[in-house]
């Protein structure tokens, strides 16, 4: 099994215990989904160390205050990682008043551009930011020719349709699980059996709610989006990680 997006980065986790966890639990492989250069390139030192652990470089929307020619040239080096596999997380946040949607939108496209140039998919974060995400995504199609993630796609099966057309690949974590996630249910069903993919967003949105997350919960999930696909847990278990192996080519190398 594979968790495509968590965060270990000053997050608490006690190693080799949290991994020997993980791996017990039957998870090979997690990519440590970048959201700072800083975070970025601990995860960088951790996967030298941990083997099935990948990472992504990239600055989350949230903190692009500072973001400059500087931090492309950053990300870039730490893509020249073999264990990089994607650029992200990137994308849009508009979730907070305060928010500087311009830089956001200056820094999703500079980071869209770096990872055409190096030949890399992206991993995206988008929230209460769907209709600018398309447009972006549509301005920026010519630099996605090694494809998109929406981790932790929350903008239901209404806009799915539009985001495939970008040739996007869609995961879901604990949420699916939540008794009240009727949105994510829809988004699973709907969701092109080719094109899903499981996630924690470790340590946030565990499927036990008040509880730390952990990519130890993988099967949880995957077990809970094969009952939402009609499927058995085995054989989703298999299309995740061939649909994974796809996007990212590098974590078979």
């Amino acid at each position: 099994m594979i968790d495509v997006h968590a965060h270990f980065a000053e997050e608490g986790y006690l190693f080799p215990d949290e991994w020997n966890k993980i791996r017990s639990a039957g998870v090979s492989r997690v990519i440590l989904a970048g959201d700072s250069v800083e975070h970025t390139k601990m995860h960088r030192d951790f996967c030298k160390e941990y083997d099935g652990a990948f990472f992504t470089a990239g600055v989350h929307p949230s903190v692009t205050d500072g973001f400059s020619r500087g931090t492309v040239a950053e990300i870039k080096e730490l893509c020249g990682d073999q264990k990089c596999v994607a650029v992200g997380e990137i994308g849009l946040d508009y979730h907070y008043e305060d928010t500087d949607k311009t830089k956001q939108r200056e820094a999703f496209e500079a980071q869209l551009a770096l990872a055409s140039e190096e030949d890399l998919p992206v991993q995206i974060h988008s929230r209460d930011a769907c209709a600018d995400t398309l447009a972006i995504l549509k301005n920026c199609e010519r630099y996605l020719k090694s494809g998109i993630l929406l981790h932790c796609y929350s903008y239901g099966r209404e806009n799915m349709d539009a985001f495939l057309n970008f040739g996007a690949y869609f995961s879901f974590g604990g949420v699916a699980c939540f008794k009240n996630a009727k949105k994510i249910w829809e988004s699973v069903e709907a969701c092109p059996l080719d094109r899903i993919l499981s996630e924690t967003d470790s340590p946030y949105l565990s499927p036990f709610r008040g509880e730390k997350n952990s990519p130890a919960n993988i099967p949880v999930i995957v077990g809970r989006l094969a009952q939402l696909k009609g499927t058995d847990r085995e054989t989703l278990e298999r299309q995740i990680e061939q649909n994974a192996e796809r996007l990212f080519p590098k974590i078979s190398q």
